[in-house]
């Protein structure tokens, strides 16, 4: 039973790391679908974490932090758009400008209001989103093999982790079974025709970098005041690029980027649970080889598994309207 509780808490880990990747994997999603290829996640990952922190802590509520972050990533969001789409600039020029503005912004801006090292001060209480008991979470909770993963593993999250995962199916509802969704697959693989159609390239694009932008912040919100209860000096530690990893790992397609997201995350929680582990012969392994664990077996991962991922056929090319 020791061993089964062991799993339990690696899964319970697991679920809690996955939720930024996922939300970012969801945003890039719906960007690249559109034909807009964005690797500015990472920094409007970072940017919704910091404003989330910063604006939980005057407001002292983690519901202001939240729509504060949504805000500020949705308005880089359109930075890139407008740059990708209205002036029709190189898309990974402008996501690699994203991340280096989000990068040192957030630092200057932290140390200049807060003076404490680029960090913002911890909040807690009504200014941070606490777990959820779900009901009947500790009537369940004796009860063998069931009530372990009932009262651990799926309830006793925050509520960001239950909206990640429910957007999950909406996402491929809206991808696949909306006249939106047509549109906006349709624009990534063959703007002209979309164009020819009568619909705007330009909003339907648009659109689709907003929809980036309201994740991106949720994402950085839940690092910022879900997971942990401030931000710190570039807390998103690669997520967003390692999202765009699990994007392309899952062929673009919704269910999939959730499994990619959830591998990661419990390679994430393994490496967080076994470092200073010593091996019969080796002795214990230095604590910075167990942090990089993951990120190598994704790229491990990604070299020998993956196939062949074909993205859409439009994306990262600026479409010019036929005259």
């Amino acid at each position: 039973m020791n061993s089964y509780m062991v799993l339990i808490q690696i899964a319970d880990a697991t679920v809690r790391v996955s939720v930024p990747l996922l939300l970012a994997a969801l945003a890039g999603l719906y960007s690249e679908r559109s034909g807009i290829f964005d690797i500015g996640l990472e920094g409007k990952m970072l940017a919704g974490a910091f404003a989330a922190g910063a604006a939980a802590y005057v407001s002292g509520s983690a519901w202001v932090g939240l729509g504060v972050a949504i805000i500020v990533s949705i308005a880089m969001s359109l930075v890139h758009g407008v740059a990708s789409i209205s002036y029709r600039g190189n898309q990974i020029v402008s996501g690699v400008a994203i991340n280096f503005i989000a990068s040192g912004s957030t630092v200057i801006l932290g140390q200049a209001w807060f003076q404490q090292g680029g960090r913002t001060p911890s909040v807690s209480g009504a200014a941070r989103f606490g777990d959820i008991a779900l009901p009947g979470a500790n009537a369940i909770r004796p009860i063998p093999i069931v009530g372990p993963i009932y009262s651990n593993v799926i309830s006793g999250h925050s509520i960001i982790v239950y909206f990640a995962f429910l957007m999950v199916p909406f996402t491929w509802w809206v991808l696949f079974r909306t006249r939106f969704g047509l549109r906006l697959r349709a624009v990534g693989e063959n703007p002209a025709a979309v164009d020819t159609a009568g619909i705007s390239v330009a909003w339907l694009r648009y659109r689709a970098v907003i929809c980036t932008g309201i994740l991106t912040g949720v994402a950085g919100a839940y690092l910022s005041i879900a997971q942990q209860a401030s931000f710190v000096k570039d807390m998103s530690a690669g997520r967003g690029f390692i999202a765009l990893a699990a994007l392309i790992f899952a062929k673009w397609k919704p269910v999939p980027v959730m499994l990619a997201c959830l591998l990661f995350g419990f390679l994430d929680a393994i490496s967080i649970r076994y470092q200073g582990i010593a091996l019969p012969g080796i002795g214990k392994l230095p604590a910075q080889l167990m942090q990089a664990l993951p990120y190598v077996l994704t790229c491990v991962l990604l070299a020998g598994f993956i196939g062949k991922a074909i993205p859409p056929r439009a994306g990262g090319v600026p479409y010019v309207k036929e005259r």
